[in-house]
């Protein structure tokens, strides 16, 4: 079932070069993972890179498909540039990291929680640039997961109740985790996520600390704001904590 870049490399290598690639190019059958029910996950590359000096992870539930396109638009173009394929790995990751607007919403949410304070650093969004290096992103399901042909959203179905999602998440998921430090703090995108992380830690399987109660940043959570006013102080706090107890 667990599949690498190096069984998806030929395929890769002849998706088209300098054009949008569309749902026909990337959902289909020699990119398809595993399938149960009406539930499909597909391999996209940015996930592969894992950075193990990452004071921050960032974890969303799966890939959506604009991040899937930007990843493989992205490795595509380095290989074809001659670039290394972990230099084009490292760039499909920065490039398809919770990407648009769901970043520019998650930005300004880690500014009002005072995260930049607590790294030392110029701003939220240098996390996505120059800071880049105490950055790493990933999801609960790594690679993009759909059902019935829409971007998997954490809720149906439930994780717990599918075994193809489960094994992601409780398999897959807390092995990343165990390769990053222990002082690493883990913020959590949305109550699934949340939830993943609390069953986790039960189990014994996260070393690191976690937020909870992160409000999911994606534009369609039009709750997100009031989910934000309601948490911040909460947040504020157990930032603070992490930074005094890591010090």
């Amino acid at each position: 079932m667990i599949k690498n870049i190096s069984d998806y490399l030929e395929e890769i290598y002849n998706l088209p070069l300098n054009q949008s690639l569309s749902r026909e190019h990337l959902l289909h059958s020699s990119f398809l993972v595993g399938k149960e029910n009406n539930v499909e996950i597909y391999y996209s590359p940015h996930n592969e890179y894992i950075n193990r000096e990452a004071k921050i992870v960032i974890v969303g539930i799966t890939p959506g498909f604009q991040q899937m396109k930007m990843a493989y638009e992205t490795l595509r173009s380095e290989l074809a540039n001659g670039h290394s394929l972990e230099e084009g790995l490292k760039k499909s990751k920065n490039a398809g990291s919770f990407a648009g607007s769901m970043r520019r919403n998650l930005i300004h949410m880690l500014e009002e929680c005072g995260l930049p304070r607590a790294l030392g650093i110029k701003d939220a969004a240098s996390l996505f640039s120059t800071e880049r290096n105490i950055l790493h992103t990933t999801s609960v399901i790594k690679y993009p997961a759909f059902y019935k042909g829409k971007n998997y959203t954490g809720s149906q179905p439930m994780i717990d109740r599918n075994k193809l999602l489960s094994f992601y998440a409780y398999t897959i998921f807390p092995e990343e985790l165990a390769q990053l430090p222990s002082k690493a703090l883990v913020i959590p995108l949305g109550k699934a996520v949340d939830r993943i992380l609390t069953n986790l830690a039960q189990e014994g399987k996260i070393a690191q600390a976690f937020l909870t109660g992160f409000p999911h940043p994606s534009g369609a959570n039009g709750h997100r704001r009031k989910q934000f006013e309601q948490r911040k102080e909460a947040l504020i706090k157990d930032i603070l904590q992490w930074t005094q107890e890591r010090a």
